[in-house]
């Protein structure tokens, strides 16, 4: 086959460099209908599957500098990604969401700078001392950390540069309409996963008493550990529960709510979470902004491409301490879970028999070898004195319902409750090549002099023209040689693409050795992939406005202003007085070191707003061997956690 030529026509199109075509960027845009499903990469092979999975974006920490101290990646991971999410369109998004200190800020702008030119499409922000450096032209998303919750700082945040925000999770319907009037800032809100029980960047418990600052990754997590509360003169109300760790946000079916209300950016917490939380819980949310999608076709998804799976997706088959909504719908009871902190699992049954080394479990469900199923000790009161109140163990075979153990616990009695952990039989689905990502592709077959013309069309907009020279013969038999035809051009094997639309005209009477048509088809697709690839445009950052002011004139700690080019940030923005973050100088004497909207006295039916005559008394906490004064600020509906 001899190619003449290749004609190519993308969308958008601008100069390119087609040395690197990732150096291409987008002009700015507006808030849009694009629907943006964004998942979490522990590392580019998480990163990959999410994409394969149907994720639009995914995020991931760089080498340094992400909220997730113990979830780094190398500059050269970065790049793996951002060219096997480019294929689809879809973007990545590098964490930059800690604060820094001074001698942080040049290695952190170089950073910035080598994973701009890895790809990578925008980093999250924390520290605005950042916007004082020389940056590449990379987009700017403000982190969760920034406490992004006032209309008036999400519009700020507009202003100086930033195209998305991170909204806060407490934000109910109500508020984020009313960020999302002030702002044509892309929303982002969190649908899925893990729930700090503070308001993010807001929490100074891991900093005060481990010397681990959450604002800086590494939070240790003490809000997960069980506590005891008691009134100021010591009477016990609770103890050993874990009163500060809230059940798994759950968004599913307010997905259409928020739509509305704004959001246009959907994310999934879990940079920790194993491999098969990451697909099954990005495929269950990829199949309903489709379904969604597809109900109103006002709305895209931002990236390209259909998925498919051999498994139905179930996010209560992944880990989750039990599913909340938390204040979407304003407050309500049920956001916490003051068992357990651990991964409790779906109620399967009870144990309605117990032998030597096998139960009979009281269930309609199917079990499984290696399921693991969890319970509540005998005892649970004694329980109560430890943090061992789930137990577990391993199914090691399951004959429908009679479950044999390597050794029945002395303290699973008849009548408790069981409940599944781990579905093997899921896990085992998942552990394969669980999903494919394919993006329609239309052939157009033309007649040309000398040989034809092969056209391969995405349904984005982007084509390329092959042609190919040869000695032309007349198909003897027609029919049969549009079903050749046809049947040649739809081998698409091991490539991104599935085969729409064939049109021949002319060309149906044409007979094509196997050879050319072959040769065609390789070149179509591999022009084709080129010219995806030339035609994806990076989002920018928004134009910043130096005369935009802050709308606090005043910052005390809880800013978290940590070095001196944030200092100098908001003092160009008009604030006056600017106190060092806690992690640079510790407030002495009491002080919040937590503020939640978490309510204990609303959890323990405590509050005098929902229970009339009830007493305010003052509470305190003792959590990890820490004592807390609870200080409650009834205007606001907040808890402080004094210490």
């Amino acid at each position: 086959m001899s190619q003449i030529g290749v004609e190519v026509f993308h969308p958008g199109q601008a100069a390119t460099n087609e040395s690197d075509p990732r150096q291409q960027t987008a002009p700015v845009q507006l808030a849009d209908n694009r629907l943006e499903l964004l998942a979490p990469a522990k590392n580019a092979d998480y990163g990959i599957e999410a994409i394969r999975h149907g994720a639009d974006a995914v995020y991931i920490g760089g080498p340094a500098f992400g909220a997730r101290h113990t979830a780094g990646n190398s500059v050269e991971d970065i790049a793996r990604l951002c060219a096997f999410a480019h294929r689809y369109h879809a973007q990545v998004f590098v964490t930059f969401n800690t604060i820094l200190l001074d001698d942080e800020l040049e290695e952190a702008r170089q950073l910035i700078w080598t994973v701009y030119e890895a790809g990578a499409d925008a980093i999250i922000v924390q520290d605005l001392g950042l916007l004082e450096l020389e940056l590449p032209p990379i987009a700017l998303h403000a982190s969760t950390q920034m406490d992004n919750r006032v209309p008036a700082k999400v519009a700020f945040l507009e202003h100086v540069g930033f195209s998305q925000v991170v909204l806060a999770r407490e934000l109910s319907l109500k508020q984020i309409r009313a960020v999302a009037a002030e702002t044509q800032m892309r929303l982002e809100f969190f649908v899925h996963g893990a729930l700090c029980v503070a308001y993010s960047g807001q929490c100074y418990i891991s900093e005060a008493y481990t010397d681990r600052s959450a604002n800086r990754g590494e939070c240790s997590q003490q809000c997960r550990m069980p506590g005891n509360l008691k009134t100021r003169q010591g009477e016990v109300i609770a103890s050993n529960d874990h009163m500060l760790s809230l059940k798994d946000n759950n968004q599913t079916d307010n997905l259409e709510t928020l739509i509305d209300a704004g959001i246009r950016s959907f994310k999934i917490e879990g940079r920790l979470k194993d491999l098969s939380y990451v697909k099954n819980v990005t495929a269950h949310y990829r199949q309903q902004l489709d379904a969604i999608m597809a109900r109103r076709p006002e709305f895209q998804s931002a990236s390209h491409g259909r998925c498919s799976y051999n498994f139905t997706p179930d996010p209560d088959k992944s880990f989750n301490r039990g599913k909340t909504d938390y204040f979407v719908h304003e407050r309500k009871p049920g956001i916490s879970d003051f068992r357990t902190p651990k991964y409790l699992g779906l109620d399967v049954g009870k144990v309605s028999k117990i032998g030597k080394d096998y139960i009979v479990v009281d269930s309609d469900v199917e079990f499984h070898n290696g399921d693991g199923l969890g319970y509540f000790a005998a005892n649970y009161q004694q329980a109560r004195l430890s943090d061992d109140k789930l137990s577990g163990f391993r199914v090691n075979r399951a004959e429908g319902k009679t479950l044999y153990l390597p050794q029945v616990p002395k303290d699973l009695q008849l009548g408790a409750t069981l409940y599944r952990n781990k579905d093997q039989a899921f896990e085992a689905l998942l552990a394969k090549e669980s999903a494919e990502r394919l993006l329609t592709l239309d052939f157009h077959l033309a007649d040309r002099d000398g040989g034809l013309a092969l056209t391969a069309a995405d349904r984005y907009g982007h084509s390329v023209t092959v042609h190919a020279d040869f000695d032309k013969q007349q198909a003897k038999d027609l029919e049969r040689n549009r079903d050749s035809l046809t049947k040649n051009l739809g081998k698409l094997g091991n490539t991104d693409y599935q085969l729409g639309e064939v049109t021949l005209g002319d060309a149906a009477a044409v007979f094509v050795p196997a050879s050319v048509l072959n040769g065609l088809r390789r070149e179509a697709v591999e022009a084709l992939d080129k010219a995806r690839i030339q035609g994806y445009l990076r989002p920018t950052p928004w134009q910043r406005d130096d005369s935009a002011r802050f709308p606090q004139r005043s910052l005390t700690y809880l800013g978290n202003v940590a070095n001196q080019k944030a200092k100098d940030f908001y003092t160009r923005h008009g604030v006056v007085s600017i106190r060092d973050a806690y992690e640079v100088r510790p407030v002495k004497g009491d002080a919040p070191l937590m503020i939640t909207k978490h309510c204990i006295r609303y959890s323990y039916n405590m509050c005098p707003k929902e229970v009339p005559g009830i007493k305010a008394d003052p509470l305190e906490m003792e959590l990890g061997g820490k004592q807390f004064k609870l200080v409650f600020d009834c205007h606001k509906c907040e808890m402080l956690l004094v210490g």
